[in-house]
Order: structure tokens, then sequence, then C-alpha cells
């Protein structure tokens, strides 16, 4: 590794703690994350945006699309009944609009996104997180949708 620059060497600090963070991370804590990171990357996007770095804005939104895809993948559609459903389609709009403020170079299209998620991760938070030997079936119909 070249420690020459230091955003370098933070940056692979950074990597080194996030993979950590995730490979001991419970169920509860890793939705969590995903949502910090969609939340994150549409941030990121709508500043590229504003500053008319079309590159980053894409890039940073395709990134935030795969994460809500992520999300919406981890959903048990059948065990996490109609909340799981609502989640699947609130995520399935989420990604349209993404898709569409990209096309548009719309950052109110992105706000929406973003208050959307926050939301999102306001209710998740509110969850109290299970002891980390607890499966997602055998814990509340509200942490739903992990598989």
């Amino acid at each position: 590794m070249n420690y020459s620059k230091p955003h370098a060497a933070l940056q692979q600090y950074s990597q080194v703690g996030a993979q950590t963070g995730v490979a001991y991370a419970s169920p509860h804590r890793l939705i969590q994350m995903l949502l910090d990171g969609a939340i994150d990357k549409v941030a990121l996007a709508k500043g590229y945006m504003l500053r008319g770095d079309i590159p980053q804005k894409g890039g940073h939104i395709s990134w935030a699309i795969s994460i809500i895809n992520g999300l919406r993948m981890s959903l048990d559609k059948t065990g996490g009944g109609e909340i799981a459903h609502h989640l699947d389609d609130l995520y399935d709009y989420m990604e349209r609009r993404l898709f569409e403020a990209n096309l548009k170079n719309d950052p109110e299209m992105l706000g929406e996104v973003s208050v959307l998620l926050h939301k999102i991760k306001e209710a998740w938070d509110a969850i109290p997180e299970r002891t980390s030997n607890t499966t997602p079936e055998s814990s509340s119909s509200a942490v739903l949708a992990i598989r």
C-alpha cells in the first residue's frame, strides 16, 4: 500500500473499518448501514449535480440505486407480510425516481428520495435491536424483511 498520500491512507483505513463493521454486524445493523449508505450516496449525487460534475453524479446515483436494490432483495415477502410488500413498492419507486433524477438532472427528485430514505431509517432505528443470536425468522414482524 502506498501511504505517501494521507488521503489514500485514510481511504484505506475507512475501507478496512467498514469491512470489519459489516463482518460483525447483526442483520438489523446491516440494514441500518445500507440505509446510511444510500442516504450518503444520494446526498453526494445531489452535490455533484449542483456542481455540474455529471460523471460523479451518475456514479453516486447508480451506487444509491444498487444499495436500494440490495435492500429490496433482502425483503422476505412471504414472512414479512404486508410491510415487506409496501417496502418493495417504495424501494421500486425510489429506484425509478433516482433514475429519472439522473436523466433530468433534477435535484428535487434526489431530495424526495432522501426524505423517503430518512423516514425508513428513522423507523428502522426505532426497532430495538435483538441479541446477536436471534435469527430474523424468530424476530418480530417489524424486523421482518431480512433473509
